[in-house]
């Protein structure tokens, strides 16, 4: 490993100042960057240590009504936190199917956010990678690329994000909150998130020196908390990255849907969330053939990267599913398998 200063700030502001410097990386639960580093993917200068940082663990209660959740929160903590999954139990499903349990005690909330793609090729340092090193090429173009994206990729890049935490986020709105140099700022995280287009080594909004403090979920995505699911396709039911998932909301009034929410995973470069398909939803019955519907609506400018096809229509499948299981009620308690479009869901609806 390429050797590196290290920088423990005591505060936000300190980290900001810190990180600010050319070269320099915040280091979290350190589940993703260590590895990079020890693979020689990234080679920082300097590691700035946000740990110990104050006022950013806590999952807080807004005054909408909504949770404010701080970017050192554990993602297990956050999963097993009974009201939060109460509220969001997409998110919760989501948290569970990731990683391994002891990754999940490490891992933190922003640091989900930044996770990077495990695109082969970007991982292996001989291969040429427009994310990895610009303009130097794109050998998952016509390399191994069965897993890759078929929405929202370029010709320079057509890696997927792995996060299952960011699908059900992004479905039901999530804000991102930034402090920076110069000033806080806040985005949705459906436009955190940057497509390669030209420029796939830049990944998200972040500016040099910026520091996710937190993630906002607003009261109204609650209304989903009855009718929603995260259903993810995987190679083994445990511990392995998404080929394909989805989260699915919805709210049923007098026997239609007045609003609904979806958002693929493993499919773009980005969490994508599919209004379309949404979009289609509103005032149908919840029945498969508005589901079957949605799912065609969510995916008609899908196209493969390569050797992917297949992902199309195990997407539009998946998507039924979800939106089935969302509509058959939330389960109490989630699945002993969570995310697993196999698991037997129990009967009672969530409350």
């Amino acid at each position: 490993m390429k050797p590196f200063d290290y920088v423990r700030p005591a505060t936000i502001e300190e980290a900001v100042q810190a990180g600010s410097m050319e070269g320099s990386a915040f280091l979290a639960g350190g589940t993703n960057l260590l590895d990079l580093m020890k693979g020689g993917v990234v080679e920082p200068q300097r590691i700035v240590d946000v740990t110990h940082l104050p006022d950013l663990s806590a999952i807080d209660a807004t005054s909408d009504g909504g949770v404010r959740i701080g970017a050192l929160v554990r993602n297990a903590d956050l999963a097993n936190d009974a009201d939060f999954a109460g509220r969001f139990p997409a998110v919760a499903e989501a948290l569970l199917s990731g990683a391994s349990g002891q990754l999940r005690n490490a891992a933190t909330v922003g640091g989900n956010l930044l996770q990077r793609t495990r695109c082969r090729y970007f991982y292996d340092v001989a291969s040429a990678c427009n994310k990895r090193e610009p303009g130097s090429g794109c050998d998952a173009r016509e390399g191994e690329n069965d897993g890759l994206a078929v929405l929202g990729w370029s010709d320079r890049c057509i890696a997927t994000h792995p996060s299952d935490f960011c699908v059900p986020l992004v479905a039901f709105d999530a804000v991102v909150e930034i402090a920076g140099p110069s000033r806080r700022r806040e985005i949705a995280l459906e436009e955190f998130h940057r497509l390669p287009g030209e420029t796939p080594e830049k990944e998200s909004v972040l500016e040099p020196g910026e520091l996710i403090v937190a993630v906002r979920l607003h009261a109204e995505s609650i209304a989903f908390c009855a009718n929603q699911r995260y259903l993810k396709v995987r190679e083994r039911t445990s511990y392995a990255f998404a080929v394909v998932s989805a989260a699915a909301g919805l709210i049923v009034e007098d026997g239609r849907i007045t609003q609904a929410r979806l958002a693929l995973g493993s499919v773009a470069p980005k969490p994508w969330r599919a209004r379309a398909g949404e979009n289609l939803l509103a005032g149908q019955k919840p029945e498969r053939a508005a589901f079957e519907r949605a799912a065609e609506a969510a995916l008609a400018e899908a196209k493969p990267s390569g050797d992917n096809a297949y992902k199309i229509d195990l997407a539009r499948r998946l998507i039924v599913r979800a939106f089935e299981r969302a509509a058959a009620g939330t389960p109490n308690p989630l699945p002993a398998l969570p995310a697993s479009p196999f698991a037997h869901s129990p009967e009672a609806a969530h409350v």
